[in-house]
């Protein structure tokens, strides 16, 4: 046991006389201590920084705060470059930290990084164009929820809050999916600021025979059976309401 304590005694001090770069940098210190270092470097922009903190994406004790720190020195082509990294956490964190930055520039990669194959990043490029407050986004946010799924259906229900007529003709188009939650989040919509119009193809879906469907291939199977002719009876009853 002695020896073990005398052999890091050497690593202590040589680490309490190093920077706070070459402390993030030394793979011989504990994960806590370059984590301390990342932290001190916060707002930091100089070159070496900014090449050290995009080499700490890769590792996952440190992501986090270097995605931050990147963002908060304004290094937007280290994160946009993230966004093609082979480890999905990687392009997620990239993604979630551009949408910080709120830059209209970004929405393009942003909406590349939103039909990512791997379902964290695309949930997460999607959050990032959310945070956009403005209503910049609504080409890009119809353009992710004409493709349906799971992150389509999320940005449709965006959409209908910033443009309602917008929300509608992708709703309508989605009606006919194969995918159940397409069709929910569809009718929600359609339901909200549909017209008479819609009642047609609602009528349809509520006099189906087959009233309730399950989405076990999409995270819905350890819930109860959807019922989609109950879902498009709420539609229909919410434009008759709004048109008497």
């Amino acid at each position: 046991m002695k020896t073990s304590i005398l052999s890091v005694i050497p690593l202590i001090l040589s680490a309490a006389d190093q920077t706070a770069l070459e402390r993030l940098v030394n793979s011989q210190l504990n994960a806590t201590q370059r984590a301390n270092a990342c932290f001190e470097l916060r707002g930091a922009a100089a070159a070496e920084v900014i090449a050290a903190l995009s080499r700490a994406l890769d590792d996952a004790d440190l992501r986090a705060c270097a995605a931050d720190n990147l963002r908060i020195a304004g290094a937007i082509e280290p994160l946009k470059l993230a966004l093609s990294n082979p480890e999905p956490q990687v392009r997620a964190v990239a993604a979630r930290e551009l949408g910080e930055i709120r830059k209209p520039e970004l929405l393009e990669p942003l909406s590349a990084a939103s039909a990512d194959e791997n379902a964290l990043v695309a949930i997460n490029a999607l959050a990032a164009i959310s945070m956009y407050p403005g209503k910049e986004t609504i080409p890009y946010l119809s353009v992710i929820a004409q493709r349906g799924g799971m992150t389509g259906d999320m940005a449709l229900d965006r959409l209908s809050e910033l443009d309602a007529p917008v929300a509608l003709t992708v709703a309508r188009a989605l009606l006919t999916s194969p995918q159940v939650p397409d069709k929910l989040y569809a009718m929600k919509v359609i339901g909200a600021a549909g017209d008479s119009s819609d009642l047609a193809e609602l009528q349809k879906i509520a006099a189906s025979n087959v009233e309730t469907l399950a989405q076990r291939d999409r995270g819905f199977g350890l819930l109860p059976p959807i019922n989609l002719a109950r879902s498009a009876q709420a539609a229909i009853g919410a434009i008759e309401k709004r048109e008497r």
